[in-house]
């Protein structure tokens, strides 16, 4: 078993070693000096550009007004404008890249009951331990971005997403891609199903589609996903929804035994390396998820059933896919496409014409693929 990483800074009566957490799995930072409440936010974003991280040593709430001043300094910067989407986005990812280590470099401290030990902080004990688990009776550091990040999160999970469709919450944990985005679950809820007697969902995430296939009246319905906090979550929201004799949540790379006359998966959209845990539900390196849903399903479907692929067009409007790609993969995976069905994109981004990905998003179509063995 490896060792948990640590993070070493000076001291006046020597170096302290605690241990370092990091959810995105950053490695610890190689300089480290401590801050307080004296330090200024020129002097903070200085260090912390040139990859010195702060231990912050002072009043909490002055740390987080910090951080505040840090982002406005790097929101100061230019903008660099790629001359194509393809360029456009990679500028984006990395200026995405360098904005998380550039704040990411405002520590805080956390005891071995994942108390603060710093003026005015909040209690995030609760929040810790939907994260990292039980205490481990040590004392650890934790980018404030990070922090605030779990505390956000168990706010998420305690208040749930509203789901018009469901006409019920659904409760996101940290690390799981929580269904803010409601054109997909409009179009499951929307599109005529073959079959009410099972189903599969594949990457079930947060649960969503699976309880609302349940909703719409599936009898048995096999829900899988490979991430444990994934099959908590799904678990948990679908035991609150009185869903869980319906809904059988299983651990699996994608398809769980058997067959079904209806597969459905939403896999990430965009075949880029995620950054994070909770980029996973956004971006798919060389589109593994994609293919191996195409090129498993036609074997998983029972005669005469559909597979019901969602997925957005965005990675087509930025060049890193196109449209006779994904026609020629549902056609080597031995599929035909029976129907489809299109909705645009809802959400605030696609208005946003400062957005640097805008001409993109403006663009954007989500579709319900159905999809047929030949």
């Amino acid at each position: 078993m490896t060792s948990p990483a640590t993070i070493t800074w000076p001291e006046a009566d020597g170096p302290r070693t605690a241990r370092w957490r990091s959810e995105a799995a950053v490695p610890p930072p190689r300089r480290v000096v401590v801050a307080d409440d004296r330090t200024t936010a020129d002097s903070a974003y200085r260090l912390a550009c040139e990859g010195t991280a702060l231990l912050w040593n002072g009043d909490f709430q002055n740390a987080r007004q910090l951080l505040q001043a840090v982002t406005r300094r790097l929101e100061r910067k230019p903008r660099k404008h790629g001359e194509t989407p393809i360029d456009a986005f990679n500028l984006h990812r990395q200026a995405q890249s360098q904005r998380a280590r550039t704040l990411g470099m405002i520590l805080i401290p956390l005891d071995a009951a994942y108390a603060i030990p710093l003026r005015r902080a909040p209690e995030v004990q609760q929040a810790c331990i939907e994260t990292y688990g039980p205490s481990t009776d040590e004392p650890s550091v934790v980018s404030l971005r990070e922090l605030l990040g779990l505390i956000g999160a168990h706010e998420w999970r305690k208040k749930g997403v509203e789901i018009p469709a469901l006409g019920e919450r659904i409760h996101p944990h940290y690390g799981v891609f929580s269904p803010v985005r409601g054109e997909y679950v409009d179009l499951v809820a929307h599109t005529p199903l073959p079959s009410l007697n099972k189903a599969f969902d594949i990457g079930t995430g947060t649960g969503v589609l699976a309880a609302l296939l349940a909703k719409r009246g599936v009898k048995k319905i096999v829900a899988t996903d490979q991430d444990p906090r994934a099959l908590a979550c799904a678990r948990e929201n679908l035991t609150r929804l009185g869903y869980d004799q319906q809904v059988d949540v299983v651990r699996a790379d994608l398809f769980p035994e058997g067959r079904a006359p209806l597969v459905i998966c939403n896999p990430p959209w965009v075949p880029a390396r995620p950054a994070s845990p909770i980029e996973y539900a956004i971006y798919d390196s060389e589109s593994r998820m994609l293919l191996g849903f195409l090129d498993g399903l036609a074997e998983h479907l029972s005669p005469g059933g559909e597979g019901w692929l969602i997925m957005s067009d965005f990675a087509e409007h930025l060049g890193l896919r196109t449209r006779e790609w994904l026609l020629a993969a549902i056609e080597k995976a031995g599929l035909t496409v029976v129907g489809r069905e299109d909705i645009r994109p809802r959400h605030p981004k696609s208005t946003d014409e400062n957005d640097a990905l805008h001409t993109a998003r403006k663009a954007e179509m989500t579709s319900l693929w159905r999809l047929k063995a030949r």
